[in-house]
């Protein structure tokens, strides 16, 4: 859809928000304004309603969204860290938050977030394809692989030198990746008590 074609949803969406500024509306106007281009506006709108309902998941990726588009990976994270360990089924928010860490070099950090995806979703060939290129770049040749752009296919990553993320020191890198092992492990133990609380919830009384 092009700009003037989002507009319509954009007034409708923005009408609301006047009536009542307090409302959940603001996820789904700032999505608008970013799928009509307008970034900034939606950054701003996101991030006033952010403040007002700190807790709403969607209104947290709907500016993760938006502050991704803009390339301000170091905010994606920052907004998402949290967010998908007390949610790590959202899918969407574990995405954005592999893709900004790949984009910032943290790649230990992505390669973790892009297994959470892998764990709730492993029909996912795409993922599964990106997380076993990472750990033989990272286990085999020593080198890890960066993104250069935002684009979803595989072949625009580009490889670099393990230097900075990882030291050379054989040891060293192999206490990097215990640690990170033992990370994800402590991280799924959440998500299986994340699931069971759920069921229970949500199981008829």
């Amino acid at each position: 859809m092009s700009k003037q074609q989002y507009q319509p949803l954009i007034y409708g969406y923005l009408k609301k928000y006047q009536e009542d500024p307090d409302s959940r509306i603001f996820a789904p106007l700032a999505e608008a304004y970013r799928k009509a281009g307008l970034v900034d506006e939606a950054i701003e709108i996101a991030k006033e309603g952010v403040q007002k309902h700190p807790n709403f998941i969607g209104g947290r990726v709907a500016l993760a969204r938006a502050l991704f588009d803009k390339k301000l990976y170091t905010e994606v994270v920052d907004e998402l860290s949290s967010l998908v360990q007390d949610a790590p089924d959202n899918l969407v928010a574990q995405r954005l938050l592999a893709e900004s860490c790949l984009m910032l070099g943290r790649v230990a950090e992505a390669l973790s977030a892009y297994k959470m995806l892998l764990y709730f979703a492993p029909q996912d060939g795409e993922t599964a394809q990106i997380v076993q290129e990472l750990e033989a770049q990272a286990y085999d040749k020593g080198t890890l692989v960066l993104r250069t752009d935002p684009a979803p296919e595989f072949h625009s990553f580009t490889e670099h030198t393990a230097q900075g993320a990882i030291a050379d020191d054989p040891e060293r890198r192999r206490g990097v990746w215990i640690r990170q092992i033992e990370l994800l492990q402590s991280l799924l133990q959440r998500v299986e008590r994340y699931k069971t609380i759920h069921r229970i919830q949500n199981s008829p009384s």
